[in-house]
């Protein structure tokens, strides 16, 4: 690891180095919003760009890597939302429905989801960042998945079809928008039941 800048504290290893880098990056947001650049973020930090680039190839890759380190607030909060369900279906309606209702009001988790420079979505609901999202979603519910009869590869498959209704729910929220009783009624009649039919398909194996 270099050790050139850093306003004279050069930090101990690469995981410090990215935590100032993140950090930096986040007060730059909250400061000036998503149109951040590289220079301003190692300016900020007292390194060159070179120094920034090596941890984060470009401004988007940091953008994304911010919001994802900062919505760990809401993963908390949506695990705690969620901590008395333990039905895999009506977790995963209203892990949906919630995150959707939540995505005004959370700033980094809104960079993360709604279309734009940092979004996980602008390389697609398969991309890596928004699948790791998606499971970090899954591990925080109170559901069995074993025992529902969920393998990993069943539960990669299930993140990527949650993530795919909250992208179409995201470009378009209706006219007029689904909230609250409304949308909880709409993923249950379209949703719940594919959850429903795999756990009866699994007891059948």
């Amino acid at each position: 690891m270099r050790t050139h800048g850093w306003s004279g504290a050069a930090p101990a290893d690469d995981q410090e180095a990215v935590e100032r880098i993140l950090t930096s990056a986040r007060q730059a947001i909250d400061r000036s919003g998503v149109d951040i650049s590289i220079a301003e973020v190692a300016r900020d930090l007292g390194v060159t760009r070179q120094t920034v680039y090596r941890y984060f190839p470009s401004a988007e890759a940091l953008l994304t890597a911010t919001a994802v380190a900062q919505t760990t607030h809401f993963l908390d909060v949506l695990a705690d939302h969620l901590s008395r369900i333990r039905d895999p279906a009506t977790a995963v309606v209203e892990g949906i429905a919630y995150t959707l209702e939540r995505l005004p009001e959370e700033k980094y988790l809104n960079l993360l989801l709604a279309p734009g420079r940092a979004s996980a979505f602008s390389a697609g609901v398969t991309s890596d960042t928004a699948l790791e999202f998606g499971r970090s979603m899954l591990r925080r519910y109170s559901v069995d998945w074993t025992a529902a009869g969920f393998s990993e590869a069943d539960l990669n498959q299930l993140v990527e079809h949650m993530l795919r209704i909250v992208q179409s729910f995201v470009i378009d929220p209706g006219r007029p928008p689904r909230r609250g009783h409304e949308l909880r009624d709409y993923l249950t009649t379209w949703v719940a039941p594919a959850l429903a039919g795999f756990a009866t398909a699994t007891k059948t194996r």
